[in-house]
């Protein structure tokens, strides 16, 4: 028996679905605040300042990760800098060209939004899947830190606010919003399953993983459908307050991209865990 799995048999499972009970009701507060002071919405403060908090945990992340493996202090130091400084470029490129509306509907005849949601998926996840490093961090890092760091996407719930202020089409609003909200909240209920080290919790963690990048891929499917230009399809009813506009736009063009890039690294992780747990045995 490994020590991780002696550990799992001493200690007893935590029990993850308490988290919901404070995460339903401060997400509920949060959505009736952002409904009842609108001016919160319109100033994109809070969707900023959480994307700044995210940036921030992912870079103290990786280094605390790094901290954790065998590698000698140059060596960390070299792979810290070899995922932070893209990861930094990547994120003021993506600020920059939001502020000066480079992705706003007509701005350019390329779809530069939807090439800003695929292209660092498709360039970053080969890199970050397939290299040993990245690997050795994986491997010396929690598992539940890449799940719970996703709480934020129950920032994602001023879909729902802009919905029911009439300020959205209910067609988006309701299954992006809903599926950033469930995300948020079950990130944590699958990170405290997974630090149980069941084989229960680590199944909750995959299930979580594959949801939420669903959640994505009907929020981006149904986006390009109804935001005109070439993929538009279905010209919704009522109000539109502008997803392409800053700071909304970060969103896709940002926040979901990594998103996507942190479930893979999860899934990746939990792959190789469950392998080195199969040799153990």
């Amino acid at each position: 028996m490994t020590s991780e799995a002696a550990s799992a048999a001493i200690v007893p499972p935590l029990r993850a679905w308490d988290s919901l009970l404070w995460t339903v009701p401060l997400t509920a507060l949060w959505i009736w605040l952002l409904c009842a002071q609108p001016v919160l919405l319109q100033s994109g403060v809070p969707a900023l300042a959480a994307r700044l908090a995210t940036y921030g945990l992912i870079v103290l992340g990786a280094w605390l990760g790094l901290e954790r493996t065998d590698l000698a202090p140059g060596q960390r130091r070299t792979t810290w800098l070899a995922i932070m400084v893209p990861f930094t470029l990547w994120a003021a490129a993506a600020w920059s060209a939001a502020i000066n509306g480079v992705f706003r509907t007509g701005y350019s005849q390329l779809p530069l939004l939807p090439a800003a949601i695929f292209l660092p998926v498709v360039t970053g996840a080969p890199l970050l899947l397939l290299s040993k490093r990245v690997g050795q961090l994986l491997d010396a890092m929690p598992t539940n830190w890449l799940v719970a760091l996703q709480l934020y996407r129950i920032v994602g719930s001023q879909w729902l606010a802009y919905w029911l202020l009439g300020l959205l089409p209910g067609l988006w609003a309701l299954p992006a919003g809903t599926g950033d909200v469930l995300t948020g909240l079950f990130a944590v209920t699958a990170a405290t399953a997974l630090a149980a080290r069941t084989a229960e919790g680590r199944k909750a963690a995959i299930l979580w993983n594959i949801f939420g990048i669903a959640d994505f891929v009907v929020a981006i499917t149904l986006g390009m459908l109804i935001t005109p230009g070439p993929f538009q399809l279905i010209i919704p009813q009522g109000p539109n307050v502008g997803l392409d506009n800053y700071p909304n736009v970060l969103t896709p063009a940002f926040v979901v991209p990594s998103s996507i890039l942190l479930h893979a690294l999860s899934l990746r992780q939990l792959r190789r865990r469950s392998r080195a747990r199969d040799v153990a045995i």
